[in-house]
């Protein structure tokens, strides 16, 4: 319940600290003095938008802040389930800042607005004239039915199955848009795939080929100049060699003369074993350069088909062929994969929705029980307001698909008057009618959900006299379940509750501000008196007020 609310800086209101109780309790005050301030500011407590123009001092934050004491309301598990700590006593706050910037906090902890929407569907409802309008919404009605049904455990299991159903619905769809992708693109890739297999690109060197390649293309440029070096080192007449040898017996003649002169020797020993070794390689490199025209073929072929398969695929070496033939390969086996992926997910999905339909069936079976109490309870009700002839047809029909709610369609058909034929309700009904069958709904609900508070907002609109009375009733009956608030212009509805809070206006030079009071008896007795016959209250008018109180 609403313990206690705290406003600062918000519309006409300055300061306002006010405590409420459990029960009913009525807001009354004159058109304009400031109840819809109050309601927008509990409606930015349940996370609605904030607007920089609700600042009644626009260089001063504004600050709202409501405290609930929830702790007999079991709302431990939705707290973590929005990881916000819990409190027996909850503490909303938010704050509109000068710059036109709005934080939230629940607990002195900040939260965004959709958490504070959905934590506030659980502590209060602000219930106006407009929302009548749900009535006429399919999943308000099925709600409603929900409610009386006991459905909640049902439809969280379900909405977890239909949660991870269109998951994988999802992932199937992907598969098979990809698979098309792929069978689109598979003749090509297979086609390139077996050109880079069949090219056997494995442990193939490109640079030993090309230096290969080079060799065989040039036997005979070779040759001839590996015979002419050969031929100059080790020639019979006067080849080097030789003349080194020479060298080297003139030199050895001197060697006993001089230190300086045996190293000269020396060298020219070492020179005369360097190139007797390089000649000997030249020979033996010499018999090894053989023409291989066939081999020369086979070289120029696989390194011409390398060089083609680079330039298809804009590369440079084989290195990254070889990544783009694994490419491929990944490519093509995940084609055929998908086939079996394709299966097993169609098969769990014809698991899952026979599951599904399974609690479809369990959630309407409670909801066809619901029904008729329903719709007894809205007649009864009904007739107290004034409708005794009102009569109502739910009917639930097969839905093309799984929704939120289950796989039904509720038609909500309805008939005022004896001899008139049912109608789809938002089509037959007029405001009045509409406004009296919210009432009776939310006094329905009232027995069976576990809401902490609710706002009516001049639901009393139209009505009078005895009808009047009996909304009233019906209110107050309602607050031994939950905490009521009525916004009223009416005196009947007015004295039911068990207090009474006026709203009204004080002005001065400067300012206009609205305020909150809780009245007194007597101050309550000349607040309906007021609302009996206008400003000049009338001895008769206090009468009537006091045997209403009373």
């Amino acid at each position: 319940m609403l313990r206690a609310l705290s406003i600062k800086n918000f519309a006409l209101i300055e300061t306002l600290d006010m405590d409420f109780s459990e029960g009913f309790s009525i807001i009354t005050g004159e058109t304009g003095a400031g109840k819809s301030i109050l309601l927008g500011a509990l409606g930015l407590l349940q996370g609605k938008r904030a607007d920089l123009g609700s600042l009644k001092n626009n260089t001063e934050k504004c600050v709202i802040e409501g405290h609930f004491v929830i702790d007999k309301y079991d709302l431990n598990s939705l707290f973590e389930q929005l990881d916000i700590d819990y409190e027996p006593t909850t503490i909303i706050r938010r704050e509109i800042l000068p710059s036109g910037k709005s934080r939230a906090f629940v607990n002195d902890s900040p939260v965004n607005l959709s958490t504070l929407q959905e934590l506030s569907m659980s502590l209060i409802d602000i219930h106006s004239q407009h929302q009548t309008q749900e009535l006429s919404d399919e999943s308000y009605q099925i709600a409603i039915i929900d409610a009386i049904a006991a459905n909640s455990k049902l439809l969280i299991v379900y909405q977890e199955q239909l949660k991870l159903f269109k998951k994988n619905k999802s992932v199937l769809k992907s598969y098979i848009e990809e698979q098309v992708e792929l069978l689109k693109e598979q003749d090509y890739n297979n086609f390139l795939l077996e050109e880079l297999e069949n090219a056997k690109l494995q442990n193939v060197s490109q640079e030993d080929l090309e230096s290969e390649y080079e060799k065989l293309n040039n036997v005979e440029f070779v040759k001839e100049h590996f015979s002419h070096s050969w031929a100059l080192l080790n020639g019979e007449h006067g080849g080097v060699i030789q003349s080194l040898k020479e060298a080297k017996a003139a030199l050895q003649k001197t060697m006993s003369i001089s230190k300086d002169y045996e190293g000269l020797f020396e060298r020219i020993s070492s020179s005369e074993i360097e190139l007797v070794d390089i000649a000997n390689e030249i020979e033996e490199q010499l018999e090894r350069v053989v023409l291989d025209p066939e081999q020369l073929q086979l070289i120029h072929e696989q390194l011409q088909l390398i060089y083609n398969l680079q330039k298809k695929h804009q590369v440079n070496t084989v290195a990254e062929l070889l990544v783009i033939e694994e490419g491929l390969s990944q490519k093509v086996f995940m084609a055929t994969d998908l086939d079996d992926k394709i299966e097993r997910m169609q098969k769990e999905l014809v698991v899952q929705e026979e599951q599904l339909l399974i609690q479809c069936i369990a959630i309407r079976e409670k909801r066809l029980e619901a029904i008729p109490k329903l719709q007894n309870q809205l007649i009864e009700i009904l007739s107290l307001l004034g409708m005794p002839n009102a009569t109502f047809k739910i009917e639930l029909k097969d839905a093309t698909a799984f929704t939120a709610s289950g796989k039904d369609e509720v038609e909500l058909l309805f008939s005022a008057n004896k001899g008139m034929s049912f109608g789809l309700l938002k089509k037959v009904a007029s405001g009045g009618e509409l406004s009296r069958i919210m009432l009776a709904i939310k006094a329905i609900l009232a027995r069976y959900s576990n809401l902490p508070t609710i706002i009516f907002d001049e639901i009393d609109t139209g009505v009078s006299g005895e009808v009047a009375d009996k909304m009233g009733d019906i209110m107050k009956e309602m607050s031994n379940r939950m905490q009521v608030f009525a916004i009223t212009h009416l005196p009947q509805i007015a004295s039911k509750g068990h207090q009474h809070y006026k709203v009204f206006k004080t002005s001065d030079d400067e300012t206009t501000t609205s305020q909150l009071i809780l009245l007194d008896r007597d101050s309550r007795i000349k607040e309906i008196a007021q609302m009996l016959s206008g400003k000049d209250i009338t001895e008769s008018a206090l009468q009537h007020a006091e045997a209403l109180l009373n």
